[in-house]
C-alpha cells in the first residue's frame, strides 16, 4: 500500500552516492517525483551550507537522509537534527535515516530523528558490499592486493541494492513508520573471506594483507588523503570493526519479506558487469 507522501516530491540526500543513486533509480522507475540532493544537482544540497537546505526541501513530503561523509564524524548528529527540524517545519512528514551499525555517534543521530515529531524509519546498516567495487577498495582489488588494518573479525556485509529497496519501501509504503531495521547480509565473512569471494568471481589472484593501523594511516597520509578521512577510517577499523557487529540481523527479511543478497552473488554480478576489469 502506498502512502500519501508519494504525491509530493521525495528528497534523496546523497542522491549520487552508493545507496542514494539506487534509491533515485527505483523511485524514477515507479514514476514518482524525486529530487536528488547533492552538491552537483540542479538544485544543490550541501550539508556544510545550510542556505541550500530550505530550497531543496520546498514541496517535499518525504526524505531519505544519508549524511556525508559519515554519522561518526564530530558534529554529525547536531547537523542531522538541525536538518530534521527544518524539514518538519517545511512540511516533510516522513524521514528515513541511513545509519551505521555499531556506531554510537550514529545512534545519537537516530534518537534525534526519532524525536523529530514525524514518521521515521531507521536503516542501521553494516559494511557495504559495494565498497569493494565502487571507489574506496576498487583500485586495490584491481591491483591484486587489498591492504587493510583488520584481522579475522567477521562482518555481515550488506548489499547496497538491499538497502535501497528497504529505503524505497519505507519512503513509499505503509507499515514501516517507527521501524528500526538492522540491515545485514545472510552470513558473516572476514575481509579476507570477502576478498577470496571476489578472487573466485574474477578468476584472478587477489591477496588480502593485514597491516598495523600505524602503517595503514601512514600510507594514506603519504598518498595525500585528507586528515579527517584518515581519522574516520581509523575509527571504523579500530573501533567499529572490533567484533561488535559480528552477528546477523533480520532487517531485510522484515522489511521486504525476502532474505538479503549474499556476498558471493554480489561478487559474481559485479564481475560480470566489468566492475573489476582492467582498462
Amino acid at each position: 500500500m502506498t502512502n500519501n507522501n508519494t504525491q509530493k516530491t521525495i528528497l534523496v540526500l546523497g542522491g549520487t552516492g552508493k545507496t542514494g543513486r539506487r534509491v533515485v533509480e527505483r523511485l524514477n522507475r515507479r514514476g514518482l517525483p524525486v529530487r536528488v540532493g547533492s552538491r552537483s544537482a540542479a538544485l544543490p544540497f550541501d550539508w556544510t551550507d545550510r542556505t541550500t537546505w530550505a530550497p531543496a526541501l520546498q514541496g517535499v513530503g518525504a526524505a531519505y537522509v544519508s549524511f556525508h561523509p559519515d554519522l561518526a564524524v564530530p558534529g554529525a548528529p547536531e547537523t542531522v537534527s538541525a536538518f530534521a527540524d527544518l524539514a518538519v517545519a517545511s512540511g516533510v512528514s516522513r524521514l528515513v535515516l541511513l545509519s551505521g551499525r555499531g556506531e554510537e555517534e550514529a545512534q545519537a543521530a537516530e534518537k534525534l530523528i526519532q524525536s523529530a515529531g514525524v514518521d521515521w524509519t531507521i536503516l542501521r546498516s553494516s559494511w557495504f558490499n559495494q565498497n569493494f567495487s565502487e571507489d574506496y577498495l576498487r583500485e586495490p582489488v584491481l591491483g591484486g592486493e587489498v591492504v587493510l588494518p583488520v584481522g579475522a573479525v567477521p562482518e555481515p556485509f550488506v548489499d547496497a541494492d538491499d538497502i535501497a529497496e528497504v529505503a524505497v519501501a519505507a519512503l513509499t509504503e505503509d507499515g514501516h513508520a517507527g521501524q528500526l531495521y538492522e540491515l545485514t547480509g545472510p552470513r558473516l565473512l572476514t575481509f579476507a573471506d570477502a576478498v577470496g569471494e571476489i578472487s573466485r568471481a574474477t578468476g584472478r589472484r587477489i591477496d588480502f594483507v593485514q597491516v598495523s593501523v600505524e602503517d595503514y594511516t601512514g600510507a594514506l597520509a603519504g598518498e595525500g588523503v585528507p586528515a579527517e578521512v584518515v581519522e574516520l577510517l581509523t575509527y571504523l577499523f579500530t573501533t567499529v570493526l572490533d567484533g561488535r557487529n559480528a552477528q546477523l540481523a533480520d532487517g531485510v527479511q522484515r522489511a521486504l519479506g525476502r532474505p538479503p543478497r549474499d556476498f558471493a552473488e554480489y561478487a559474481k554480478d559485479a564481475a560480470a558487469t566489468g566492475a573489476w576489469d582492467r582498462e
